[in-house]
């Protein structure tokens, strides 16, 4: 953990330095542990595999690694320490169905919610082991890369000692709309009955226990609207955390969050958290990502980190992936150079994006002298 606020000032900063002046975050998570063969049809998403299947996770965190990930991110996405003892049947019953006229989707929203932990026989000290051991497996992952390098011998220098690149451990943290798995990250309505106090309550213990993990810093992903940021820039100063942070949005209009909410009132937010190291854009189109860095620009100074989908779209309502129009995964790698002159210091890839993107991402900033854009890079 990092103390002081000068030494969380200067944190990501050191880190890109040590990188050569760019890093290079993980990718997709989800689509990498189906390829391996997780059944990731539950409420938990990704981070079922923390029970069932540890050994998937370790798996694609060095699957990153190799393809020259400087971040990796932890599968605590979608999961909840504990519910507020306040936040009871009724009121997630209300806070629903402001939202949702179909109520065959509300009461699989609650499955997802409090009787899905509780038929899943999670108690809450459980939930928060397993925030824990996200943590844990992420850093045995960087431990056993490591010392496959030494063992191997992976890439001497001239001097003959052996160099690996420097890698963080980022916990992440999802949305309250990620929670309710119904796809409402994407929409950023919660309605009116989920206030400031609501959210802060929703993530103290959660980021509490994160930030106490043995991670390097939080990732909080995905904010779909302004009024989630301030509650993570609020928490964050009333539990004196100095853990670093990282905040990135989702866009699906290349100018606002998806809520609507001005992309520039949440950078500011963001900005102007003394605990967030670096502010960005995740879970968004590749068309979109210029823009949405030079707005980020306008507001910070703190370094920028992008890591777009591959450019398709996620339907709540069939809760998959679909064709969409614009940049697909093979050639948003392309566009890295561009975005790079644009000021983004951290890329990487979110849904849909693979071990090969991440590769390719990694050979672009590993050579400076490559033009910024249409690089023709094989995936």
């Amino acid at each position: 953990m990092v103390s002081g606020s000068n030494g969380t000032t200067s944190f990501m900063t050191d880190f890109l330095q040590k990188c050569g002046g760019y890093s290079v975050v993980d990718g997709g998570f989800a689509t990498e542990l189906e390829r391996h063969g997780a059944d990731l049809n539950d409420p938990l998403w990704s981070a079922k595999c923390l029970v069932s299947s540890p050994h998937l996770v370790r798996k694609v965190h060095l699957d990153y690694l190799d393809a020259g990930a400087n971040i990796i991110i932890t599968a605590s996405y979608q999961v909840p320490a504990n519910i507020p003892a306040y936040m009871g049947v009724a009121f997630f019953l209300l806070s629903l169905l402001k939202r949702n006229n179909n109520i065959c989707r509300l009461f699989n929203s609650m499955q997802a919610t409090i009787q899905g932990f509780e038929a899943k026989g999670f108690s809450t000290e459980e939930a928060e082991a397993l925030l824990r051991r996200s943590v844990e497996i992420a850093c045995e992952a960087r431990e056993i890369y490591y010392d496959r390098c030494m063992k191997d011998s992976c890439d001497f220098t001239g001097s003959g000692r052996i160099s690996s690149h420097p890698v963080l451990v980022a916990a992440s943290v999802g949305s309250y709309g990620a929670y309710l798995a119904d796809g409402s990250e994407y929409s950023g309505d919660y309605g009116d009955a989920v206030s400031l106090e609501t959210l802060k309550e929703f993530h103290r213990r959660r980021v509490l226990i994160l930030a106490n993990s043995g991670a390097d810093l939080i990732a909080f992903e995905t904010i779909p609207n302004k009024l989630e940021a301030k509650a993570y820039a609020e928490l964050l100063e009333e539990e004196g955390i100095t853990i670093p942070a990282w905040f990135s949005f989702n866009s699906k209009d290349g100018i606002n969050v998806v809520s609507g909410d001005s992309i520039l009132e949440c950078a500011s937010i963001a900005d102007s958290c003394e605990q967030v190291v670096a502010v960005g854009i995740n879970c968004t189109a590749p068309r979109f990502i210029h823009g949405l860095i030079l707005s980020v620009r306008k507001v910070t100074s703190k370094p920028v980190i992008i890591y777009p989908n591959s450019g398709e779209t996620y339907n709540a309502e069939l809760k998959k992936w679909v064709e969409s129009t614009g940049v697909r995964d093979e050639d948003f790698v392309s566009y890295i150079g561009k975005w790079r002159d644009a000021g983004a210091s951290l890329f990487g890839g979110c849904c849909r994006t693979t071990p090969n993107t991440i590769k390719a991402i990694s050979r672009v900033l590993s050579n400076k002298s490559l033009p910024s854009a249409n690089l023709n890079i094989q995936m």
